[in-house]
């Protein structure tokens, strides 16, 4: 093909996308429903993602004093959840450095997934908060 103004062994040209496309972290737990629906709202958006499940390999201290800084520690927690109620957690005064020991121990005193795009973060099941970090410019 042979465009006006174009060379004739020129090469079409593709956009780099590497400029555009978000990297979201997903933090979470591999069988936990909540996980499974931030893996899936980023993949049908075509997203690159990195899944970390709390498992197999808990969160670096810097990535969760990120999210303490932004959301606060009891912010994170699932004081909801049956792993909160079924440890005494509801009744016992710990301090932070206890409670994030017990974090450490059992990701699933978190509210999952925590999902990180750039300096955007969400707690929990947040689609509106998700949305906005694939439509924010510039990170």
């Amino acid at each position: 093909m042979n465009f006006k103004g174009s060379k004739p062994d020129a090469k079409p040209r593709r956009l780099a996308q590497s400029n555009c496309m978000v990297t979201v972290q997903i933090f979470g737990l591999k069988n936990s429903s909540a996980t499974r629906a931030a893996e899936r709202f980023f993949k049908e958006r075509r997203t690159v993602i990195q899944l970390v499940d709390l498992k197999q390999k808990p969160m670096a201290l810097g990535e969760i004093k990120r999210f303490i800084e932004r959301f606060g520690l009891a912010g994170l927690l699932d004081s909801e959840g049956k792993t909160y109620i079924d440890g005494g957690l509801k009744y016992l005064k710990l301090s932070d450095a206890e409670l994030l020991g017990r974090i450490e121990q059992n990701p699933q005193l978190l509210c999952l997934p925590l999902v990180r795009a750039g300096r955007q973060l969400s707690v929990g099941h947040d689609e509106g908060s998700w949305k906005a970090m694939l439509t924010a410019p510039g990170q």
